[in-house]
């Protein structure tokens, strides 16, 4: 890059003296750089795919299409599932006169727990074809337990199932279940 001296006539003698420049950097091989390590680093790194699970859910009715009947499930074909609190897990088979605290049942996550529990319901159901797991979470329930039950639903080949809220006579059980529960445990500092 070519650059014009400036010259200046001095006062005395009229000697001629050259202006000083400020050292000049040419910002343009940096910037040049900088898009070459970014444009490198764009198509050399792997984006991370958000994970998803397909919940297969039916699809909107058409306007002309018949409304469906309600369809009651019976209680011999299905179990219910409350995910609590600290990764706790409920269950029953029972409606809302028989259910009470002995009924709501605690298990785990693990295969021996709710698995089994899901596999022998399911043996013993009346109509295996429409045998259904009614999965209620609370409030208290974590996202990731939610997801562990659906994962089981994979697991044990369970197609029928709904999510549903919590009734109230079940959840004033669970709060039972849980308060007693609570108090049973030692308490620790």
């Amino acid at each position: 890059m070519a650059e014009v001296q400036v010259q200046e006539k001095g006062g005395k003698g009229g000697k001629v003296r050259s202006k000083k420049n400020n050292p000049r950097v040419d910002m343009t091989p940096m910037v040049d750089l900088n898009f070459l390590l970014l444009m490198f680093f764009m198509f050399t790194s792997t984006f991370s795919k958000p994970n998803v699970m397909d919940l297969g859910l039916p699809g909107k009715p058409k306007p002309n299409d018949p409304i469906p009947e309600k369809t009651e499930i019976k209680l011999s074909n299905s179990i219910s599932l409350l995910l609590g609190k600290n990764n706790r897990i409920f269950w029953h088979q029972e409606d809302n006169t028989s259910l009470n605290d002995e009924n709501l049942k605690e298990t785990s996550f693990d295969r021996e727990g709710i698995r089994k529990i899901i596999e022998q319901a399911k043996a013993g159901a009346a109509d295996k074809d429409k045998f259904t797991v009614i999965i209620k979470p609370t409030d208290d329930a974590v996202y990731k337990n939610f997801v562990d039950i659906l994962d089981e639903m994979a697991i044990t080949k369970s197609e029928r199932y709904g999510v549903t809220d919590v009734k109230p006579w079940e959840k004033a059980i669970y709060e039972r279940k849980i308060g007693n529960s609570a108090a049973a445990a030692p308490a620790t500092k």
